[in-house]
């Protein structure tokens, strides 16, 4: 067994059990089910902007952003901004109106908003197709690592994952998941800080020219990988809108206080990834100069270390690339796991802890049998297919559902159920064969404001089935707590919401 495998390992089965032990040794203990959903709605800003900076910082995602940038250059680092410019736009339009709805997850916001069992339906479903998705590249990202560097058969990989983040989940809900998450952030981000700055002094000292030959690159949905300005426009639409509509990161502003702290949270996660995301742009320029022609893209970031340090220095910084990765394996898949099991549990099970844990399962074993059932392929496109699909749909719905008192159950389900048709079409015909016209290979810049036209004039044309009370919901949204009235409190929803 070499060095490179050993330091892998060794790197690997770190933060493996760490991940577990911080999960679940002496896990918190909550009164009711509700505070386990969202650890008692007491986490503060700066520990949830770390977890979901955690979350949002998967390694499939960044991953691929290196490969993109060595084999396109500069124009890829706009994949950064779209990054920081979906939180920019969660923060203007929905964070603070959303924690002070009172509810638990996106599928009861839904109901609450609109009073309709059947646009929770649709939410639910939608959750739980977005949250797989996220779910299952981790998995395969997981798997590709284990297998390239250490030989492993890649099953081994997704065992490990959904074993640990399973354990977590289970063991203390959410107030597990964001100790395991913010940890994982911080390690993280300082393991690659760590191996960027050896490699940069590596090239310091020996500077590099780029190969004569391009870096692989294969055609991956949304216009990934592609250079030209439409390809990067789109992009950033799904990255800025797809944001808001991520089960993971929406059931993260339950857990604050109030609405004061959810906007604090996310000042401070725009600090955070702008600082992270200076590691991709660094590996990938580094990449463009030393990977030789027609590396896999989502493989440079892993073989960058030994092609500029052969020897002992470059497989102890694989190692360290590999634990960083797992870290991000973990804490992404937990954010989901937690998010989704949620969902299903208050929409299927009745709540309840017990209905939590159901939930999960559920959940676990679905990803798994997509995983053992679906070619690896390139993660970047799972994940860009969730971030366009939860653009489509959960955003026009989050959006209007939190500004305009003229949304209509009709409307809501009309919009939802156009952005996802339009996304699938979309896909099904490009994968079928049906060529490259603008509109196959941008569904997002079809289907985003698609789902919007028609969410707005169906609604417009429903007037009459806009829910009572609607005046009275907006006010508890967009009312400061310390201005509310005893009719329109901020208490959390009780009792059993399933709905199926």
């Amino acid at each position: 067994m070499g060095t490179a495998v050993v330091a892998t390992l060794a790197g690997v089965v770190f933060v493996l059990l760490g991940s577990a032990l911080a999960g679940t040794l002496r896990p918190r203990r909550y009164s009711t089910p509700a505070d386990f959903y969202v650890a008692a709605r007491a986490v503060r800003p700066w520990w949830n902007a770390s977890a979901i900076s955690s979350e949002y910082t998967s390694a499939a995602a960044y991953f691929g952003l290196v490969g993109l940038i060595a084999a396109h250059g500069a124009k890829m680092l706009w994949y950064s901004v779209g990054a920081a410019a979906g939180f920019l736009v969660l923060l203007v339009l929905v964070v603070a109106p959303l924690r002070r709805s009172g509810t638990y997850t996106l599928s009861d916001f839904a109901q609450w908003r609109l009073g309709s069992v059947v646009v929770r339906r649709v939410v639910t479903v939608l959750v739980l197709f977005v949250g797989l998705v996220y779910l299952v590249a981790q998995l395969h990202a997981a798997g590709i690592v284990l297998r390239l560097l250490t030989g492993f058969p890649p099953w081994a990989g997704w065992l490990a994952v959904a074993f640990v983040v399973l354990a977590v989940a289970l063991a203390g809900g959410m107030g597990s998941s964001t100790r395991v998450q913010s940890l994982q952030f911080w390690f993280k981000l300082a393991s690659l800080a760590a191996v960027a700055g050896v490699l940069v002094a590596i090239w310091w000292r020996h500077p590099a020219h780029p190969p004569s030959g391009p870096v692989y690159t294969t055609q991956v949905l949304a216009g990934a990988g592609d250079p030209s300005t439409l390809g990067v426009v789109t992009v950033l639409i799904a990255s800025a809108l797809g944001v808001m509509g991520l089960p993971q990161i929406v059931v993260r502003f339950y857990t604050n206080p109030d609405g004061r702290a959810a906007r604090r949270t996310v000042v401070a996660v725009l600090g955070m990834l702008s600082v992270f995301y200076v590691l991709p742009a660094v590996f990938g320029l580094l990449a463009r100069w030393y990977a030789p022609p027609r590396t896999p893209v989502d493989q440079v970031l892993l073989l960058l270390p030994s092609l500029m340090a052969p020897g002992w220095l470059g497989d102890v910084l694989t190692g360290l690339l590999a634990a960083g990765a797992f870290a991000a394996f973990l804490a992404t898949s937990c954010g989901v796991l937690v998010a989704v099991g949620g969902t299903l549990s208050t929409s299927l099970f009745g709540g309840g802890v017990g209905g939590f844990r159901r939930g999960a399962l559920l959940v676990v074993a679905g990803a798994l049998a997509l995983v053992w059932s679906t070619p690896p392929g390139a993660s970047i496109l799972l994940v860009l297919l969730a971030f366009g699909l939860s653009a489509a749909t959960l955003c026009p719905l989050l959006v209007l559902g939190v500004w305009w008192r003229g949304l209509s159950v009709p409307g809501a389900v009309a919009g939802l159920v156009t952005g996802a048709g339009v996304t699938a079409l979309l896909v099904g015909v490009r994968f079928a064969g049906g060529g490259f016209t603008p509109l196959l290979r941008y569904p997002a810049l079809v289907a985003v404001p698609a789902a919007f036209a028609v969410m707005v004039a169906i609604s417009l044309v429903t007037r009459h089935r806009v829910p009572p009370g609607t005046d009275a919901l907006l006010a508890r949204m967009h009312l400061p707590e310390e201005l509310t009235t005893p009719e329109i409190d901020r208490s959390s929803l009780g009792g059993s919401r399933s709905s199926w």
